[in-house]
């Protein structure tokens, strides 16, 4: 016996990966229904050898279904969300709109799985953003041993984390730089992203952080330990797939790079490539499609007591996004529901 599973949103970039990796992990559903907008509306979704056809979100009746993992901004979640989780359809959702609220848990399985019985307030979990739950993922285990004291951390996040748009304005304007008839000026982002990096994700708050920085810090307290310091600088980079992040962690208990090195090789969702020679590490290109948090350069931080420094990759449209939200149906389904 399986769950009868709802992907609103089906046909953008989260949404296809979901739906390929609820196949690829064999999820067990007796039956799935794909989503979209009207202007979607009988656009065909693979779904391991099978191809949907989407079904209009507007006019879906949720009752009878399990799980609906969403993949729509916000506006279009504060409007279906709450329908879903009213009908008895617990929402798994990748948007921001219910990551702060203290009746919804926020989730990353291998980090804070216990979290989730707390779904049953609102019938409503929450996904995190995309740079915060790779981040997450390496500290857990760390934390774990040592008390996590401080936070730094630099992203160089993908342009897939803007959508189909940011991917499209990076190609588009890595083309027209060889034709120089074809200008493409920046209209998703603020300035020209092929061959630059913008220090600039989502709005500028009055603290004079983006909206992506303050999101880091509320996130990993909220999943982690709400005492830990975290301060972030957020980056856009001309990179297609796979967020990077460089983070300096400062611990209450002493902690080497050896072994911070063996604690994560042993750690649940992380894999460590860690050679200190060329190529001895992990860059986005090589982490596409692999459900893995990949952790290179591990090293001591020399200017503080208690400190390393490491790099951490991962697929940010998978781990990032589509894979953590199936991995907390899964979580659902085995620790709540218990069907599959």
């Amino acid at each position: 016996m399986g769950y009868r599973i709802v992907v609103v949103g089906a046909t953008g970039n989260v949404g296809h990966e979901m739906l390929n990796i609820l196949a690829e992990r064999e999820f067990p559903v007796d039956e799935i229904a794909a989503l979209a907008s009207r202007k979607s509306l009988g656009t065909e979704v693979s779904f391991g050898d099978r191809t949907l056809k989407t079904t209009d979100l507007d006019t879906f009746d949720f009752t009878g279904w399990d799980m609906a993992l969403f993949a729509v901004g916000s506006d279009a979640t504060k409007k279906y969300a709450p329908k879903a989780a009213a009908a008895g359809c617990v929402v798994i959702d990748n948007s921001s709109l219910y990551r702060y609220d203290a009746d919804v848990p926020l989730i990353v399985p291998e980090v804070n799985p216990q979290d989730v019985h707390g779904y049953a307030k609102k019938n409503i979990i929450a996904n995190p953003n995309c740079s915060t739950a790779q981040m997450v993922v390496a500290l857990k285990p760390l934390h774990d041993r040592a008390t996590i004291k401080r936070v730094v951390v630099s992203t160089y996040q993908s342009v897939s984390g803007a959508g189909k748009e940011g991917m499209d304005e990076l190609w588009d304007q890595t083309k027209s730089i060889y034709n120089p008839t074809d200008s493409k000026p920046p209209t998703k982002f603020t300035k020209q992203i092929a061959f630059n990096v913008i220090p600039h994700i989502d709005v500028f708050l009055d603290s004079g952080e983006t909206k992506e920085e303050w999101k880091m810090v509320a996130e990993t307290k909220k999943i982690l330990d709400p005492k830990i310091k975290v301060t972030a600088t957020c980056v856009r980079v001309p990179v297609f797939v796979g967020h990077s992040e460089s983070i300096n962690i400062e611990f209450e208990n002493p902690l080497d790079a050896d072994e911070a090195r063996d604690i994560l090789r042993e750690s649940p969702g992380i894999m460590v490539i860690d050679k200190r020679e060329d190529g001895g590490y992990v860059t986005p290109i090589e982490c596409v499609g692999d459900y893995a948090t990949f952790i290179s350069r591990i090293r001591d931080d020399s200017t503080v007591e208690n400190g390393i420094n490491l790099w951490c990759v991962s697929d940010n449209l998978r781990k990032g996004a589509a894979l953590n939200a199936v991995q907390i149906a899964e979580l659902l389904g085995r620790e709540v529901l218990k069907k599959g």
